[in-house]
């Protein structure tokens, strides 16, 4: 098994909310408390603060509409509990898990990371959660599961968004199955120590720093352990503007749009562009499972 992540951003990397400065801290790798400097981080003055507001108010959650504030907006209107995520396909122990009993097993960390989106933003986030490998190694993944598929709620009586076909819903994303056990991969309960809101894909969402943002699916219902790589949403959309790995690549061009810098939102007196990091800064921790990959091809 792959050691614990050790978390790289600090405290000075986010907006001081009153509630986070007076959080219980939470362990972070294996007897890890302390936060050090990113590997390969960029100048102290390119990572600005992000208020909660930035983090709640500027979304992409297209079930909702495809506004920035549209998730804000009409998100109030998802039920988020009861809850519960079915776990199928190539595993032990299939079956529809409830997120109570699912939490009561996982340890929840606290991690700080860089969010990159596709459309050339970036923000950084503290999230809540618990690796991702932990709950799959909970389900039993059998030999021949070679990936993992998601799929977020879909219930058109909540979701207004869904009633403009701008994708086929239900929205649906994939990994790989070691950049899924990955220790940076997490399912996300939380944001500044506060439960995760529903603009942000509660009540459980994943979180995959080294990808673009819309990767890290919201509002997860179900996790299916498969041998062939599955569908993502974006992908057939637009396969030739999304691919299936969509790792953060400031060589490869968006299609229509560079990806070699990026907009800090709240970036304050320094707001503007910045350099993007490959793999978003997380290479030292990623870049091994794509060794002999062609990266503009395989984007």
């Amino acid at each position: 098994m792959a050691a614990r992540w050790k978390n790289t951003l600090t405290e000075n990397d986010v907006t001081p909310e009153a509630v986070y400065l007076n959080r219980r801290q939470l362990m972070v790798g294996a007897g890890t408390a302390g936060l050090i400097g990113l590997p390969g981080l960029a100048r102290a003055d390119a990572l600005e603060p992000n208020p909660w507001e930035d983090i709640t108010e500027y979304n992409n959650y297209y079930e909702f509409g495809t506004g920035k504030e549209d998730p804000a907006k009409y998100a109030h209107m998802l039920t988020t509990a009861p809850w519960s995520i079915t776990i199928d396909g190539l595993v032990d122990r299939p079956g529809a898990y409830a997120l109570e009993d699912v939490l009561a097993k996982m340890k929840i960390e606290e991690r700080i990371y860089r969010f990159r989106c596709v459309e050339a933003w970036s923000m950084v986030i503290p999230w809540n959660g618990f690796e991702l490998r932990d709950l799959l190694e909970m389900a039993g993944v059998q030999t021949a599961a070679k990936y993992v598929a998601f799929e977020t709620m879909l219930r058109p009586d909540e979701m207004p968004g869904v009633a403009t076909p701008v994708l086929d819903w239900p929205y649906v994303e994939g990994l790989r199955l070691d950049e899924a056990v990955n220790p940076l991969t997490i399912m996300a309960t939380g944001i500044y120590g506060k439960d995760i809101p529903n603009q942000n894909g509660a009540p459980l969402r994943l979180v995959v720093p080294w990808k673009y943002g819309f990767k890290s699916i919201k509002s997860v219902v179900r996790i299916t352990l498969t041998d062939a790589e599955p569908p993502t949403s974006w992908k057939k959309a637009n396969t030739r503007e999304y691919g299936f790995y969509s790792n953060v690549n400031p060589e490869v061009d968006h299609r229509r749009w560079s990806q070699a810098t990026e907009r800090v939102i709240g970036g304050g007196l320094f707001a503007g562009r910045q350099d993007t990091l490959m793999f978003n800064g997380y290479g030292e921790e990623v870049a091994a499972l794509y060794q002999g990959m062609d990266l503009g091809i395989n984007y």
